[in-house]
């Protein structure tokens, strides 16, 4: 039963405590703030959670794939890839596809400073793109188009990569294939052959571990310096629904038979998702106990209310104010000290997101964390959740005192004034 007109006024007028006070009672206002507070923390928290998983999710298919269809073998490498893509192709949940070649390699500056990279061949056919790496290209471009006949062909780095090098656009660097070294007979060790390339383009993603670590070529040039001849070593594919990609391989891993295989973005990535799904709920759980805290605070307010209000609730009962109706009184100023300091935290919770994510206030590791700031992605059902779980546990703290008050007799109330 909803509180009548009168019990809100009760309500309202012992949440104000002193009669010529306008305001709250500082109590009430710690109560509110402890609710406030935890609101607050719970909503930035599963913000700075989902942002993480949002962002990286986003950061890993700017270079990678949603799908990948590759083969068994000792080589690794496929030969009929085209009838492997002409299946793939006829799949209605696939956008794109096309043949890729992804080997390791050294590359070196002209200083001969040698770094480790991974090398991309990546297709430069209109249609045939599957990732997005080409929006996140800052200097130069994709088309791998060199302005020295002196070389085997362009090549386009990671920013950082580049940076490590000390190399810009124009410039020379040497990469050694991994099947090209030989053996020099009048040394009689193998000996690597340096392939030299001119730098066409430098591309920033955002995600250390591609602009630290990856180089794109044409994938016809990338085919000759893996030595694949005409071979690839898989599909790339992109789908409609990225999150369907484990169901959408197993349907072409059957359709295609042996040797081929899937092997889509989220199995690969399955432990750093499943870390950040585990330390959501972790980090929600500890944050959790804030509320808990508010509603210790909750009760001890109403508590004392009820204490000092002993004389006035027996007047009120002996006016005939109902047992129930002094028990909605008391709930009513849980409702309301639940409802405002979860507005309020609502409120702050939103602004202190919003602040965090637009103006990259939390910087991060890179190296660690492959981000450099962290992000904020609230989502409805989290904060609705919250709110829901906050305003709940406001009202259940409100039930302990407002039986005590209810049990109080007009006799017991006011026998020793």
């Amino acid at each position: 039963m909803l509180p009548t007109p009168l019990e809100r006024t009760v309500a309202f007028r012992y949440l104000k405590g002193r009669k010529k006070s306008r305001f709250a009672s500082l109590t009430t206002m710690i109560a509110v703030g402890g609710v406030a507070i935890g609101v607050t923390a719970l909503i930035v928290v599963l913000g700075v959670m989902n942002g993480l998983r949002d962002d990286l999710r986003d950061r890993i298919l700017v270079a990678n794939p949603h799908l990948r269809i590759l083969t068994y073998g000792a080589s690794l490498k496929m030969d009929n890839w085209r009838e492997a893509l002409t299946v793939v192709r006829r799949n209605p949940e696939v956008v794109a596809a096309a043949p890729e070649v992804l080997t390791k390699s050294i590359i070196r500056n002209q200083a001969e400073y040698p770094a480790g990279v991974d090398v991309l061949g990546h297709p430069v056919r209109e249609g045939e793109a599957v990732t997005s790496i080409d929006q996140y290209v800052t200097q130069g471009d994709l088309r791998f188009q060199a302005g020295s006949d002196s070389v085997e062909g362009a090549i386009v780095l990671g920013y950082r990569l580049a940076a490590r090098l000390s190399v810009f656009i124009g410039d020379k660097v040497d990469l050694v294939p991994p099947s090209s070294a030989r053996v020099n007979r009048a040394l009689g060790v193998m000996v690597p052959q340096w392939w030299r390339f001119e730098v066409t383009g430098i591309f920033e993603t955002g995600m250390y571990q591609y602009d630290d670590g990856f180089a794109l070529m044409d994938l016809q040039t990338a085919q000759r310096f893996a030595g694949l001849d005409t071979a690839v070593t898989g599909i790339q594919i992109r789908l409609q629904d990225p999150w369907r990609a484990p169901v959408v391989g197993d349907s072409l891993q059957s359709e295609l038979g042996y040797p081929f295989r899937s092997f889509d973005w989220q199995n690969q990535n399955e432990s750093l998702f499943s870390a950040l799904q585990l330390e959501k709920k972790a980090m929600g759980l500890i944050i959790c106990f804030i509320m808990v805290v508010a509603a210790f605070n909750i009760i001890g307010t109403l508590t004392m209310i009820v204490a000092e209000k002993t004389k006035e609730i027996g007047i009120l009962q002996a006016m005939g104010l109902t047992p129930a109706g002094i028990r909605r009184v008391f709930l009513t100023q849980g409702a309301i000290i639940g409802g405002v300091g979860t507005a309020a935290g609502f409120a702050g919770g939103l602004i202190l997101s919003y602040v965090i994510d637009a103006f990259g206030l939390i910087r991060i590791d890179p190296t660690v964390y492959f981000i450099d700031r962290l992000p904020v992605h609230l989502e409805l059902l989290d904060v609705a959740a919250v709110m829901a779980f906050s305003f709940l546990v406001a009202v259940v703290a409100t039930l302990h005192p407002s039986r005590a008050a209810a049990r109080l007799t007009p006799v017991e109330a006011i026998r020793h004034e």
